[in-house]
């Protein structure tokens, strides 16, 4: 990695300009905002997703000294981590700090776009961006999401009339399963039943014992879809009395989530560990460490950002050192005395800022657009000094 005092381009200082709304569905769909804290506020800040984006700017943190950045440059898109505007913002006008950036902006034709706590959680994300730089691999999330609700129906429908059914199933969104749509099992077999009375069957007489070879069609759905799915299934299926059973299936943990952890890529020790945190991270506050520095490391827990809320996680899962930033007096004393990993504390900044490379390399593979990376730090803290 450059040092952190320049700003280095992701891509050649020209290339093709697309419109804004193709970059911002790139983003969405490599930090979907679905994957954001419900406190959170991400995606468009502002700017016109119509306008055209030759170059974009990607930062931690939107200072002033950015948007002179972005200025300078003539990009037409920032991308930011941390949100400008979040909690208790109720005014932007010209003569408040945010709002005056906010003003800058818009003059100078530079949209904003933000990508916060879904990017934290995306794979790969911010976490991830980190660990690569660390050289941590085989990483799973500290703290994992749950996957949404699933169902699996198994629908029994004549064989002629299979297709007419699955595909009445899959347009009301079953048969997703992660990139693949339209997913579908099915078997033949012999159904039975002997119509009553007042029944109208489509098949078979009243008062006799009818066999029929039916298609047993298997497939999911997410559980919100559960009425949609039912009426698309009664509306295409020949039945009067359609054949079908739904199942809740269990949760399971996705592979999106808070944090990484995993191994090193080589034997070290908690001491080389942190001074390859330092070396790397280049953190403008200084790393601070915890523990035994002649330990073994076999398991590293990493969380760009503010980490000490998953000491718990990162303790239960056995790791031997965590990596992260903002880290507590208290809140690290309480693990350590629980003999929870070695800490290794590198700043909120250094920690996230490798996610910009990350978003640098997505825009640049994605659209060919010129990307710069903003690696002056705009962390607010600086290392005065060893006592």
């Amino acid at each position: 990695m450059s040092g952190p005092n320049t700003t280095g381009a992701g891509s050649g200082a020209s290339g093709p300009n697309v419109a804004g709304a193709e970059v911002i569905a790139i983003l969405d769909d490599a930090y979907p905002r679905r994957l954001a804290e419900p406190w959170d506020s991400v995606g468009p800040v502002c700017g016109d997703p119509l306008e055209r984006v030759g170059s974009v700017l990607v930062c931690v943190d939107v200072t002033d000294d950015v948007v002179d950045a972005a200025v300078a440059m003539g990009a037409q898109m920032i991308v930011a981590h941390h949100p400008l505007l979040l909690r208790g913002v109720d005014s932007v006008a010209a003569d408040t700090a945010k709002g005056r950036v906010v003003h800058r902006l818009i003059r100078s034709g530079v949209a904003l776009f933000t990508a916060h706590t879904n990017a934290d959680s995306a794979r790969p994300g911010v976490s991830d961006a980190l660990a690569d730089v660390l050289d941590v691999v085989d990483t799973v999330p500290i703290d994992p999401r749950p996957r949404a609700p699933m169902d699996k129906w198994v629908v029994m429908v004549p064989e002629g009339n299979a297709e007419q059914v699955t595909e009445a199933m899959f347009a009301a969104g079953a048969g997703a399963i992660g990139e693949y749509r339209d997913c579908s099992w099915s078997v033949v077999g012999t159904g039975q039943f002997e119509a009553q009375a007042a029944a109208d069957p489509a098949i078979g007489m009243i008062g006799e014992r009818t066999r029929v070879d039916e298609d047993r069609v298997e497939m999911v759905a997410a559980r919100g879809l559960r009425r949609a799915v039912l009426d698309a299934l009664r509306g295409a299926h020949p039945y009067e009395e359609p054949a079908f059973d739904i199942l809740e299936l269990a949760d399971v943990a996705s592979d999106v989530g808070l944090g990484r952890i995993g191994r090193p890529a080589r034997p070290v020790t908690v001491g080389e560990f942190a001074d390859l945190v330092r070396d790397r991270l280049h953190s403008p506050s200084g790393v601070r460490m915890a523990g035994d520095p002649d330990a073994p490391v076999e398991s590293v827990a990493v969380c760009g950002g503010a980490g000490d809320s998953l000491l718990d996680a990162v303790t239960a899962a056995g790791a031997d050192v965590f990596v992260t930033g903002d880290l507590r007096h208290h809140p690290a004393d309480e693990s350590r005395r629980r003999g929870g990993p070695a800490l290794v504390d590198a700043g909120h900044w250094a920690t996230e800022f490798p996610w910009c490379g990350q978003v640098a390399r997505v825009l640049v593979d994605a659209l060919g657009i010129a990307v710069a990376v903003h690696r002056v730090p705009t962390d607010p803290f600086r290392l005065v000094g060893r006592p």
